[in-house]
């Protein structure tokens, strides 16, 4: 009873403060009220208790809000992930994606004709770390997507709903397999607060659903309308990878897209691109057969932030890319056009960095 009526006041006092004025440079008290907690077998690690508290109403689909068909209990580290997926998932609401998670960061992410091919492409981008991942889907699972995943190991797989042949197929898979079916419908991701929890305090922000403030080619090489469609799912894609952040997508298909390969969590943004993301995508080629430089010629690198010096360019250029994303901002952006021109690349400033820390 004592919980309850501690939610009641949470939400008084949420909306009476959202209606007091503050003093200039100073926000009202932020208050968050959550059910009560579930206890975890452990934390990120063993040696670590934890306690999942949901939200008491989440408003939209989320890894908080799901039914568990089949499997074992959820972990932490299966709600961040699961977390995660859903986040880049959603950016691929109203068409057929599949978005594959682990450790937080997409390895692999696609779209397709059906959701059978969309998970292949996703699975393809990089199939040595989806193994034991999260993957979250936009579509219903059907029988030959659950086929798909037969001999493969898989932590986590969360969808709108299963088809009643893929569930009982899933679930003769494997006991382990967590199957969750989203309460809510996926959508695109709504204006909401960000939570980040440091010691003694904590830090709220608004979520980030933009792609570009603007979009400007700098550079004497035209960026091709035709691939805007490419460089928008570079950028969704982008956006949820570990800072500093460089990924390379691909359209393998007519209006279908997939990651080749990205490099994540660097403080170095050309080992992301020299060491990770390029290796990466060649790796991704050679596995799927296809010829390593004309389709590195036709896809496009995506950098959550900008460049600070050429030395990116020169690598992206060793590679054979032609096509580059970037913010734009930075104090040698006339260097880092110039070296551009220097290799024929074409490159466009988006206005908008997209850090993820």
């Amino acid at each position: 009873m004592f919980s309850r009526v501690a939610l009641y006041n949470a939400a008084i006092a949420a909306y009476l403060s959202g209606q007091v004025e503050v003093a200039e440079g100073a926000a009202p008290p932020f208050v968050a009220a959550f059910d009560g907690g579930v206890p975890l077998r452990y934390g990120e690690n063993p040696h670590q208790s934890a306690v999942f508290y949901k939200r008491h109403q989440p408003g939209e689909a989320c890894i908080a809000d799901c039914t568990i068909l089949h499997g074992k209990e959820m972990s932490y580290n299966n709600y961040l992930d699961g977390d995660a997926a859903l986040e880049v998932a959603r950016e691929l609401a109203g068409s057929t994606g599949v978005a594959i998670i682990k450790h937080s960061n997409p390895c692999g992410y696609a779209t397709g004709a059906t959701l059978r091919e969309a998970m292949e492409a996703a699975w393809a981008g990089d199939s040595v770390s989806a193994f034991g991942s999260v993957i979250a889907v936009t579509r219903p699972v059907d029988l030959e997507t659950a086929e798909f995943l037969k001999d493969r190991f898989v932590e986590v797989l969360i969808a709108p709903d299963f088809e009643a042949e893929a569930l009982e197929f899933l679930k003769a898979k494997s006991k382990q397999i967590r199957l969750l079916i989203l309460r809510q419908p996926l959508q695109a991701a709504k204006p909401s607060p960000v939570l980040r929890q440091i010691q003694g305090g904590l830090l709220v922000q608004d979520r980030d659903l933009g792609l570009s403030a603007h979009w400007m080619t700098p550079t004497s090489e035209a960026f091709p309308e035709e691939k805007r469609g490419l460089a928008d799912f570079g950028i969704k894609v982008c956006k949820h990878v570990k800072s500093n952040a460089i990924v390379i997508v691909n359209e393998y298909q007519p209006d279908q897209y997939m990651l080749l390969g990205m490099g994540a969590g660097q403080p170095n943004r050309v080992d992301a691109l020299r060491k990770l993301a390029v290796p990466r995508a060649e790796a991704t080629l050679a596995e799927q057969g296809r010829e390593r430089d004309s389709v590195l010629a036709e896809s496009i690198l995506v950098s959550d932030a900008f460049f600070p010096f050429p030395d990116n360019i020169e690598e992206a250029a060793r590679a054979g890319i032609r096509f580059i994303i970037q913010p734009g901002g930075s104090r040698k952006d006339e260097d880092v056009v110039a070296a551009c021109d220097d290799h024929g690349i074409a490159m466009a400033f988006t206005g908008m960095r997209h850090f993820k820390h």
